[in-house]
């Protein structure tokens, strides 16, 4: 079968698209004919091993956590999935990944694919929506009524980050570029800045109770959004390499988010894109042999909204 893996750590040039052994499932596991992957800001991070601490990988590696595709073989012990089954997941992020015509994946982190989108664009949610999701319940225990900044709300996970809080009818205030404000507006917020041009800490005039901050901001800019929160609130932070800054003495909680794969929340989440609460969008498709060009763009900061990767076809 083919598959993309880089055999050393370094740039998108690592990536080779080559001929690799068809996997066989062990117990508990399946094997998954590949429909799409998709691209995380995290892949490129793995590969250039700055991930090497939390997110340790065997060499050669082949990236690609999200997966969307058809169950083809089962190992032993496998009840709840059927071959044919069509399935996603959010793979585990140390073992191999889905940039491939096949991947083993652990029977229990998979879900039904939603039946109203298209297969391989179903590759396009797992890791941010439940990015999304652990954020603001999980860890930030959004209520209806409650007031949300999402900070660099443009990205994927943002996009899912505010259709979510919406849908828990929370105020949405969003933070975005002019490239992306419109679909951030499209998304559901309440009120966009745009903060290119303008200073959020001055352009929140109310405290909010939760700020989801999804943007690689630096560390004083970072600190100053616990300013907006009021007593008793919540800052919670995906950029993990930097903490999450909190403040005792007015009881807001400063929360490092590592998201985890949970086929209970995923299938939740594809039972609402299924029943149209929430929508999947998918900006490019690329082939599967493509994926280092992909790579290369993503580090010149030439990606705008989800990509996913296409496996070749029989």
């Amino acid at each position: 079968m083919k598959a993309v893996r880089f055999h050393e750590f370094g740039g998108p040039e690592v990536l080779r698209y080559e001929d690799v052994e068809l996997p066989t499932p062990g117990a508990g596991q399946v094997r998954i004919r590949v429909a799409a992957t998709s691209f995380n800001g995290v892949d490129g991070n793995i590969r250039a091993g700055y991930m090497q601490g939390p997110i340790p990988v065997e060499l050669p590696h082949t990236p690609g956590i999200d997966v969307a595709g058809t169950v083809d073989a089962l190992g032993d012990d496998v009840d709840d999935v059927a071959v044919g089954d069509q399935v996603i997941g959010f793979l585990p992020m140390t073992g191999t990944g889905a940039a491939a015509e096949y991947v083993i994946a652990p029977a229990e982190i998979l879900t039904g694919a939603p039946k109203n989108i298209p297969l391989a664009d179903s590759a396009a949610f797992p890791l941010v929506a439940l990015t999304a999701w652990q954020a603001l319940f999980d860890h930030g225990n959004l209520t209806a009524g409650q007031r949300v900044l999402i900070n660099g709300a443009g990205g994927a996970v943002g996009g899912y980050a505010v259709q979510l809080a919406k849908e828990a009818r929370a105020r949405v205030i969003a933070t975005a570029s002019p490239r992306s404000a419109e679909r951030v507006k499209a998304a559901g917020a309440d009120e966009v800045i745009d903060h290119t041009t303008i200073d959020v800490i001055a352009a929140v005039t109310e405290p909010v109770d939760l700020v989801l901050n999804l943007a690689p901001v630096a560390p004083e800019q970072l600190a100053a959004l616990v300013t907006l929160i009021r007593d008793g609130g919540t800052l919670v932070n995906t950029t993990v390499w930097m903490p999450a800054p909190s403040d005792e003495d007015r009881g807001v909680r400063g929360v490092n988010l590592f998201v985890r794969s949970d086929a209970d929340q995923l299938a939740d989440l594809a039972a609402r894109v299924s029943n149209g609460e929430l929508r999947v969008e998918v900006a490019q498709r690329v082939a599967l042999a493509d994926l280092p060009k992909l790579h290369a763009q993503a580090g010149a900061g030439e990606l705008a909204g989800k990509t996913i990767v296409l496996a070749p076809t029989a």
